[in-house]
């Protein structure tokens, strides 16, 4: 390892990863010298792995997040967007099934007069990955350098990147042994995670999206709110606006899964449609960045001057002239058929009548992971074409043999697979749920506060 502590002896890896294994409290300096040693190359994938699911099982204090944090964020370049006059909002989601709001949300937020420089992520475990979705549109470049991505906010409002070379690259090699060693779930990895990119961005505010149930890293309401609370904390002690909403992923979010079949979903709500659940939470996330942003003075104003962007078109212009910016086929904007296509397609029969009662969301997205929609192993690669299309959703009714969704695969072995597990993952019963959970559960706006 480069770094050393106090002493002249340099900190060793294995010695780091006893120490957390037996539950002691990690110093700023161990810590720093995991992060820049994994970084760097001199800590092996085996180590990093061992210290990750050490972290997992052991937790880290509020100290210790703190320090991963920063010595994540300072791994790389912090970016200087205060030259920029508008304010600067992104917003971050946890990760779920059928989640494409980033890509409605940039847009339609720079239409209303805030710059949202965006840095994202790929699938991460059984939930899909904004880049993965924007690689969907034939020829969009997510890898963008620092120059250009700052002369396509400049243009147009917002940018969606991945993280480069110079952003936070200690998270981007940390976020991909993760995803395939089982460590995706702890909070304290995750808020790391997110907070190191999205401070990295020269923000000035962030709205967080939360996802729990079963479709989420963060099952219950309570690991939620725990993980809400940790990031809200993180970003006020760096100076940012912050609000995070803690929202529903017991099934998945509007009807479309996979990356291009994604990407048609989005373009429906742009043009004023799509499903109410998915149209109702992009609403409340861009009132929420307006918000933060200074754009209005409460969310019901958010939430109007967001439908007036929509209906005049003026948020659907803005997605053309950035996927215009970063090199995409802009006639899937008015042609989405033009995007990638599975070979075949086959329904999922419901094998009794009655009502949809539940969907295992985490084994629906794993069924859309085997058929090449994400990745198994970190050297994976996705195939955007491929995903499922939901017909009914939780509290609709079926008959035996109607379709519950309808498979897109290319592969008759791996749309076999899916078909059982998404077969699996829903319920029917004789009577619909007598009550519905609410789309957003709550909102935390500062420590301690909640809504």
């Amino acid at each position: 390892m480069n770094a050393s502590g106090s002493r002249s002896t340099p900190i060793r890896a294995i010695d780091v990863i006893r120490k957390k294994r037996d539950g002691g409290e990690l110093t700023r300096t161990e810590i720093e010298a995991v992060v820049n040693g994994y970084t760097a190359g001199t800590i092996p994938d085996y180590q990093a792995s061992a210290w990750l699911m050490a972290t997992l099982l052991k937790g880290m204090t509020r100290a210790e997040t703190a320090a991963l944090t920063d010595a994540m964020l300072r791994s790389g370049e912090v970016l200087d967007f205060s030259d920029i006059p508008k304010a600067k909002v992104d917003k971050h989601s946890t990760g779920g099934v059928g989640d494409k709001t980033s890509l409605v949300l940039a847009p339609l937020v720079a239409a209303g007069g805030v710059t949202v420089p965006m840095i994202s992520g790929r699938g991460l475990g059984h939930t899909g990955g904004t880049l993965d979705k924007l690689e969907a549109i034939p020829g969009f470049n997510v890898d963008l350098p620092v120059r250009r991505f700052r002369e396509v906010l400049e243009a147009c409002g917002c940018a969606m990147i991945g993280q480069t070379a110079e952003i936070a690259p200690a998270d981007r090699k940390l976020y991909a042994l993760r995803d395939v060693t089982g460590t995706v779930e702890s909070p304290f990895l995750i808020c790391a995670s997110i907070m190191s990119k999205k401070l990295a961005e020269g923000i000035d505010g962030l709205v967080l999206d939360v996802k729990t149930g079963s479709g989420a890293f963060m099952k219950s309401d309570k690991d939620a709110a725990y993980l809400a609370q940790l990031m809200v904390e993180t970003g006020e002690r760096m100076g940012k606006k912050m609000a995070a909403l803690i929202t529903d992923m017991d099934q998945p979010l509007g009807r479309y899964v996979g990356n291009a079949l994604e990407v048609v979903e989005v373009l429906e709500i742009l043009r004023g449609g799509g499903p109410d659940d998915l149209r109702q939470l992009c609403l409340e996330l861009a009132a929420w960045m307006f918000l933060l942003g200074g754009r209005v003075q409460n969310i019901e104003e958010g939430r109007t001057l967001s439908e007036d962007l929509i209906r005049s078109g003026a948020a659907l212009a803005g997605f053309r002239k950035m996927v215009e910016l970063q090199g995409g086929d802009t006639r899937v904007v008015d042609d989405p058929k033009i995007l990638p296509r599975a070979k075949n397609t086959m329904d999922v029969p419901s094998p009794r009548s009655g009502y949809v009662t539940a969907i295992q969301c985490e084994q629906a997205g794993t069924a859309c992971v085997i058929l090449g929609g994400g990745r198994e192993r970190k050297e994976d690669s996705v195939d955007p074409a491929v995903g499922f299309v939901l017909h009914k959703k939780v509290g609709d009714s079926v008959s035996k043999g109607e379709a519950l969704c309808t498979i897109h695969y290319n592969s008759e072995a791996l749309g076999e697979r899916a078909k059982a597990l998404l077969l699996g993952s829903f319920a029917i019963g004789d009577a619909a749920p007598a009550q519905k959970r609410p789309l957003v559960h709550r909102v935390i706006t500062k420590s301690g506060e909640k809504n």
